[in-house]
């Protein structure tokens, strides 16, 4: 399940990372795959534990086929949140590319 690796991320951040000294941007490839009930509770920490502590958080997904509850779930993270995006790939090789479009720099 994703939410394990989130609460984890979260952890460490609050651990190591205190936001009014660093700068805190994250990445998440995925191929989407996800429980339902799951990705519910991935929006829900991504809105209310991480993006607040977070300059920039991106998400790519990796997938040939429909959306599933994943996207959907961050597309309302996404809403709430203008410094969240999200992009979609058709493989592997485009993982790279799409990062470096959005981390790249960009005025204040």
């Amino acid at each position: 399940v994703v939410s394990s690796a989130l609460n984890l991320a979260h952890d460490i951040l609050r651990e190591r990372y205190d936001p009014g000294v660093w700068n805190i941007y994250a990445a998440q490839a995925s191929d989407g795959d996800n429980w339902d009930s799951d990705s519910v509770i991935c929006r829900e920490i991504l809105s209310n534990r991480l993006m607040p502590l977070m300059r920039y958080y991106a998400y790519v997904e990796i997938t040939r086929r429909q959306h599933q509850s994943l996207w959907h779930a961050y597309q309302e993270v996404r809403a709430l949140h203008p410094h969240f995006a999200m992009q979609e790939i058709g493989g592997p090789d485009d993982i790279y590319p799409v990062f470096r479009e959005l981390f790249k720099r960009q005025e204040a």
